[in-house]
């Protein structure tokens, strides 16, 4: 298997990716074969159909075509969990990780609207409720297919704002002002940000003001590679390197040298290749696989992650020299829940574009609609609020919208606090909205080491309120006083233990 080809990554957050030639990619996932063998007769006639039964197989599966699939079709009810929506949810997020542009449309044995709307707040386009007819799927799928269409003949003669950011507030101003800062640095920038919260812009607009704007500019999605390929595609191999490598082939940073080079999901970079991209960095030096010439690129650097790379410096999973080389200049891309009147201001921009494209008048939202759009969280950020603003142009077209059909959209269930916020309520849901968050985001989640996370922390608390007065932080806790001490005993805790 060779490793992609290069793409330009979309320059805005309404940017599609070009059709692929013949037909357009599907990517149908569902564990029962009965389900996918029928949609893959029916469907084959207009797409090229490529069935996934679990979570891990379809990210298999897309990793090996490029470009990524144009659409997705996922059962929210995948194994291990029979019923439960998610290994569903947590595959949408993954898909868009590995291509900003799919679009995701989901399967549901159970017409749940709270399912329906935490689906979309995650990105899907689209729930259809099981049983369905093949047809009325294609249906979907047809739609979905002509709005990604419509998009990317409207998007550069439309991209909005300052380099296609939108907002005044003072976090967005603080953010152009670093960009207009070191766009022409020749130093790594690492940009971190929430999913959906506009990360490529960013990277796309630091390429377009540096000295050099017409030079290459690639990106690579470390997240969307397989990891035994992340190398060749990085710097390149020889004829023979490896199975599939039938000729030698330049990589990215030779690709890319003298311009910019986009690594997103920098996270997900296996830990045995940050030595060589660190190499790279400091030096300019690589070798392709199975050389031993070296090589040189002046590409310059800019990453990007939504994880935290100093807790994954901390925990062992990225080094920390790669992570302070790459972190020359940060810029932090606020998450919307911070940006107040920006919300405004999107849902005007988006209204409007998409009002346009359809050839439709645009909505309007009633006032009490307007004071929900301004309380809500957007959990899913500049992404989420698109995908609203879509899904009410084409059901409220030239009509005015109140906050009961406005709230159908949003994905209520997830709290507005922040997290930290959320994990000590007593909301059943808000805690569940929580863990599905941490398990999405969390590349070697362990429930025990979590569980025995919290409980120390309790039980720290407790004995902090009653300056170490076990019987008294027994009863704070709810617990007889020899389980306590058991439990402190266990973890090495240590109290004045006074009666």
């Amino acid at each position: 298997m060779s490793p992609p080809n290069r793409r330009q990554p979309a320059t805005g957050v309404i940017g599609v990716p070009g059709q692929p030639d013949g037909k357009p990619v599907l990517l149908v996932v569902d564990d029962d074969n009965l389900i996918t063998d029928t949609l893959a007769f029916v469907l084959g006639r207009d797409f090229e159909v490529h069935v996934a039964e679990t979570r891990p197989h379809a990210i298999s599966l897309v990793r090996q075509l490029d470009p990524p699939p144009d659409l997705a079709l996922v059962d929210l009810g995948l194994p291990p969990i029979p019923h439960q929506p998610d290994e569903g949810f947590r595959l949408i997020s993954e898909l868009l990780a590995h291509s900003e542009q799919m679009k995701i449309l989901v399967l549901s044995g159970q017409n749940d609207e709270a399912n329906a709307r935490h689906a979309r707040a995650l990105g899907a386009v689209d729930f259809i409720a099981k049983p369905c007819e093949p047809e009325d799927i294609k249906a979907h799928l047809m739609a979905a297919l002509n709005a990604r269409a419509r998009e990317l003949k409207r998007e550069e003669e439309t991209l909005p704002g300052e380099y296609g950011i939108i907002g005044s507030s003072e976090p967005i101003q603080k953010m152009r002002e670093q960009i207009r800062q070191y766009a022409r640095a020749p130093f790594p920038v690492l940009i971190e940000g929430e999913s959906g919260s506009g990360k490529e812009m960013v990277a796309a607009a630091l390429h377009k003001l540096s000295a050099n704007p017409s030079a290459p500019y690639l990106a690579l999605n470390c997240a969307a590679i397989s990891p035994n390929l992340v190398e060749p595609t990085l710097f390149g191999y020889a004829k023979g390197s490896f199975t599939g490598a039938t000729g030698a082939k330049s990589g990215y940073f030779e690709d890319a040298s003298g311009g910019t080079l986009f690594l997103d999901e920098i996270g997900e970079l296996p830990l045995d290749l940050q030595p060589k991209l660190l190499r790279v960095l400091e030096n300019g030096e690589f070798q392709r696989v199975g050389e031993t010439q070296t090589r040189k690129s002046s590409a310059r650097v800019i990453a990007a992650t939504n994880r935290d790379l100093r807790q994954e410096v901390r925990s062992g999973r990225f080094r920390a020299d790669l992570y302070h080389r790459l972190s020359v200049f940060t810029i932090q891309v606020p998450p919307l829940r911070e940006l107040d009147g920006d919300k405004l201001l999107l849902l005007e921009h988006f209204r409007r574009f998409y009002s346009d494209q359809g050839d439709a008048q645009p909505f309007e939202l009633a006032p009490d609609a307007l004071e929900l759009w301004k309380r809500y969280a957007f959990p899913g950020n500049v992404r989420e609020l698109r995908n609203i603003v879509i899904r009410l142009v084409t059901k409220y077209a030239g009509r005015q919208v109140d906050a009961r059909q406005l709230e159908a959209e949003l994905d209520v269930n997830l709290p507005a606090a922040s997290p930290d916020e959320a994990m000590l309520q007593r909301d059943p849901e808000a805690l569940l909205a929580l863990a599905t968050r941490q398990l999405q985001r969390e590349r070697e989640f362990s429930l025990d080491q979590t569980l025995k996370l919290w409980e120390q922390s309790y039980i720290r608390a407790a004995l902090q309120l009653t300056h170490g007065n076990v019987s008294q932080a027994a009863k704070l806790l709810g617990i007889n006083r020899t389980t306590l001490y058991s439990r402190m005993e266990a973890r090495g805790e240590s109290s004045d233990k006074n009666a």
